[in-house]
């Protein structure tokens, strides 16, 4: 007879008062605390919107898309989850609304219901906790952290507190634990620390089924002890139960706060696993010293149609965290919409910078900007880096001139261009539908010998993430070639180029891939690494174009 695979113990992070508390941040951090301590964790985020994924949503809506190795568009919470535990997520990550309901409407079609009424109890909230359980079920984690989008109260997430009720009823009582995340505001007319908000957040939970063990309370102010017992109180917890999340100035502090304050130590309890080891974060906080205390900055143009909202680029502006830390180096960003920027003020916009990015991004707008930004950075040898849509705009920029194309473009952008050196895919040319049919995911990508990429990634194969329906047009690269643009990085199988350099440049490198997707504490992106040590140099000599392999 087979053993039965154990199954996984769950924490379960809720939130109340108002959105944007930072769940995320907070079930991030929790779990890498318990994986500190040794244990094997993930984190998994239900969603409450009806979208099946964010992958057809506007950047200004939900902020960046993330995507898993798998090819899964999922929510900018799992890069979260990436970046502080070193992990990769999947598709079983990340589960919403939509989905839950596509699933269970399939299922009715089918007739697997036997003409039953099909309902939100049972048949939603069925398909919802066999959800939350997956990947607890694998035997690969001794815990799974679930973090329940929405607010406490909303209609979109009663469903996913009703799961989360008769979840708690059917496991075993030492295997749930229940983390509400909430607000305490200060009043600063009355200066006074105001609890009646998580006090109503906790009953409005509590009458829904589910009793918080613990609760977490963002708050500008210190929480004195006398405010701690009070809402211990009135919310029936212990007072040792009631932490603390001081506003962090970066987001990487949380996890040494959340110890300080005992969160995994009260979780522990809970779960009956107190007897791990003490959590080891001296690699975390070698972090944290390089990046609180700098040697050197550098201004990095970050060229983007969305930086309005810096969720847009989340995942881009951390790995310049990461990579700045590692060459003990503060990178101020500045963020320079690409639709201000013309060929008569380019050089006014991008005065003062040591280096420049051009962003990922769709459409027409803003383009002729992010063409004109490349161009400065040729011309005039700043280091640069061009992601997906950037990279693409660097090969029509050089084609335009350096290959005396002029009309040359992109048929995203125009259709009935002369020159399409970037065009759409032939896998793409059929697709009529948008939501999850790009090419996503992780794919190969070999490397040539003695290039910049290969000094970068010291490696002749590796792998990347993808997100786009345009590449560049093969039928042009002889010319690219001669002219001194190499195709540095190819798919071995589709021979799809996937990374572009410039010969006489000190760094100029364009991937048509997510490099941001793969940077983490531990192991920050190549690129982004080289990138800053470059306008490093030029920031202090601004025509050097040696590159070293760095030793972290």
């Amino acid at each position: 007879m087979e053993k039965e695979t154990p199954m996984s113990k769950f924490i379960f992070v809720t939130g109340g008062v108002t959105s944007s508390l930072g769940k995320g941040i907070i079930a991030a951090s929790l779990a890498k605390l318990l994986q500190a301590r040794g244990l094997h964790v993930t984190i998994q985020k239900f969603d409450p919107y009806i979208n099946i994924d964010p992958g057809t949503l506007n950047p200004y809506e939900h902020g960046e898309c993330y995507v898993t190795e798998d090819g899964a568009e999922t929510d900018l919470d799992l890069g979260h989850y990436e970046r502080f535990l070193n992990i990769h997520t999947t598709q079983a990550n990340n589960v919403t609304t939509g989905r839950i309901y596509q699933t269970v409407i399939n299922k009715e079609r089918e007739g697997a219901f036997l003409g039953k009424t099909v309902q939100v109890v049972p048949h939603i909230t069925d398909e919802i906790k066999r959800r939350m359980k997956l990947l607890g079920q694998t035997g690969d984690y001794d815990i799974v952290i679930t973090e329940i989008g929405g607010t406490v109260g909303d209609i979109e997430s009663l469903p996913f507190i009703e799961a989360l009720r008769q979840l708690q009823w059917e496991l075993p009582i030492e295997d749930t634990v229940v983390v509400h995340l909430t607000l305490i505001p200060y009043l600063k007319a009355a200066k006074e620390l105001k609890t009646k908000p998580t006090q109503h957040s906790v009953r409005m939970l509590s009458e829904e089924g589910v009793h918080p063990d613990v609760i977490v309370c963002r708050t500008e102010k210190p929480l004195s002890p006398e405010l701690k017992r009070k809402i211990a109180l009135f919310c029936n917890v212990k007072p040792e139960a009631v932490v603390e999340a001081a506003d962090a100035s970066i987001i990487y502090e949380v996890p040494v706060l959340m110890m300080r304050e005992g969160l995994d130590t009260t979780v522990l309890k809970k779960l009956h696993l107190a007897g791990t080891q003490q959590p080891d974060l001296n690699r975390w906080k070698i972090f944290l010293d390089k990046l609180k205390y700098p040697k050197a900055k550098v201004n990095i143009g970050l060229i983007g149609k969305y930086i309005e909202l810096q969720d847009a680029y989340k995942s881009i502006l951390e790995s310049f965290i990461h990579a700045g830390a590692i060459n003990e180096c503060q990178v101020q960003v500045v963020n320079i919409h690409s639709e201000s920027i013309t060929t008569g003020n380019v050089n006014e916009q991008l005065a003062g910078l040591d280096g420049l990015l051009v962003a990922p991004g769709f459409g027409h707008r803003g383009v002729e900007g992010k063409i004109a930004a490349v161009r400065y950075a040729r011309e005039k040898k700043l280091p640069f880096f061009g992601i997906c849509l950037g990279m693409q705009m660097a090969a029509i920029e050089f084609a335009r001139n350096v290959l005396g194309l002029r009309g040359a473009n992109s048929t995203e952008m125009d259709p009935g261009t002369t020159d399409p050196v970037i065009d759409l895919m032939d896998q793409q040319k059929q697709v009529t539908e948008k939501g999850g049919t790009m090419r996503l995911g992780a794919y190969p990508c070999v490397i040539e010998k003695d290039s910049l990429a290969s000094r970068i990634y010291a490696k002749e194969k590796i792998s990347e993430r993808h997100r786009h329906r345009w590449e560049f047009n093969n039928k042009y690269l002889t010319d690219f070639e001669k002219a001194g643009m190499l195709a540095s990085g190819k798919n071995p199988d589709t021979g799809l180029v996937e990374i572009i350099e410039l010969n006489d440049h000190p760094f100029f490198i364009g991937v048509q891939y997510h490099p941001e997707l793969k940077s983490t504490v531990e192991e920050p992106q190549p690129i982004f690494v080289h990138f800053i040590k470059a306008a490093l140099q030029h920031a202090q000599q601004p025509f050097s174009k040696s590159i070293q392999p760095l030793h972290s």
